[in-house]
């Protein structure tokens, strides 16, 4: 079974909604929690670290 989690900053923001992440096999899988029976996408942890690293970098009009 994967274990989906999502971050408690959503919680602690009175909303539910938030995009949760799972530890595959070598690999990182990532949902939207509104739609829980969709498809997830599922990317390599490097790939995800490299996504991330360009959000906070500022790199992404988000």
């Amino acid at each position: 079974m994967t274990t989906w989690r999502k971050s408690s900053y959503s919680q602690s923001h009175g909303t539910s909604d938030c995009v949760e992440l799972a530890s595959l096999e070598g690999a990182v899988g990532i949902r939207d929690s509104k739609s829980l029976s969709a498809a997830h996408l599922v990317v390599s942890a490097g790939d995800l670290a490299a996504l991330l690293g360009r959000v906070k970098a500022g790199h992404y009009d988000l």
